[in-house]
């Protein structure tokens, strides 16, 4: 019953007490926003380009991210730069990383904000994980753990002394926690509904805090809010225009990552949960488990160990 409070509690929030305009200058910020040709990274890129910052739209898709950053342009005057990244790929996602790195010496700032909703159930990734864990999860673990002697080397040379690891979660997670058994294609995970498995894919880790905060690395995982977005265009039409009367435009989806993202005082949030709009909230008590986390990190550690 709490997690079912919980989720209806963060699906109506109050107003937010941070705006866009309380984002300092990022002026000789470097960052990567996964999924940043559509939605809430999209808007997450336009508004840090808007405050000066340098930065990776991290995409799937050259066509799609070359039309979301002319708009960008158009919007900001900013120049954002493509980098092609396919989270259900891990070829793609070693690639990307080491793209970037051969490019950039240093990354303030990691978005993972790319995510997949709902797909059909048969859908797998490259590497024959379920869609929704491969590139909700693994997908990401794997390009952080890539791009982690950047953050660190960053954190180590920045005037706060932090890097920041900023991921999108979600509520839904709230109503599903993790089946190891279901991450690759078994007869497990066809027991379970798209839903289930997205809520699984969307469980908020604090495995990464744990481990590297000593470092630097300021890693915060949130629930953006119910937020229209095209993540959702895998449900049917009706029922998706239902949906779509109770969510939020992409401007409050994108507040509480920003807050976690660029405001000073978030450096002092490594391993908490955010919820909307930019405030600590709470998670699956399972979730915070140390035993938990160790068992996914572990896992997915031996899942790219020879990529």
């Amino acid at each position: 019953m709490g997690n079912y409070l919980s989720l209806l509690g963060q699906s109506f929030p109050s107003k937010s007490a941070f705006l866009v305009d309380d984002i300092p200058d990022l002026t000789g910020k470097v960052i990567i926003v996964t999924g940043a040709n559509t939605g809430i990274g999209k808007e997450t890129a336009k508004t840090l380009l808007a405050h000066g910052a340098k930065v990776y739209v991290a995409a799937r898709s050259q066509e799609k991210a070359e039309v979301a950053i002319k708009d960008l342009k158009d919007s900001t005057g900013g120049e954002a730069l493509f980098l092609k990244l396919d989270l259900g790929d891990l070829k793609s996602v070693k690639a990307a990383a080491e793209e970037y790195i051969s490019k950039e010496t240093k990354l303030d700032v990691l978005f993972n904000s790319a995510g997949v909703m709902f797909p059909p159930t048969d859908w797998l990734t490259a590497d024959g994980y379920d869609l929704q864990f491969g590139t909700n999860v693994l997908g990401h673990f794997y390009f952080t753990k890539l791009l982690l002697p950047t953050l660190i080397a960053t954190a180590k040379s920045a005037p706060d002394g932090k890097a920041r690891v900023i991921t999108t979660s979600s509520s839904a997670h709230m109503l599903c926690g993790l089946n190891f058994s279901a991450f690759k294609d078994s007869p497990a995970r066809k027991k379970m509904s798209a839903s289930a498995l997205y809520g699984q894919s969307k469980t908020a880790t604090f495995e990464l805090a744990r481990r590297y905060g000593s470092e630097g690395i300021v890693s915060i995982p949130l629930n953006p809010g119910n937020i229209k977005t095209d993540l959702a265009r895998h449900m049917p039409s009706f029922q998706r225009s239902i949906l779509n009367l109770f969510l939020y435009d992409v401007e409050h989806g994108a507040l509480t990552q920003l807050y976690a993202g660029t405001a000073p005082e978030a450096v002092g949030l490594n391993g908490k949960y955010l919820v909307p709009w930019a405030r600590v909230g709470p998670t699956r008590n399972d979730a915070r488990d140390p035993k938990t986390g160790v068992a996914l990190w572990e896992w997915l550690e031996e899942q790219v160990k020879d990529i």
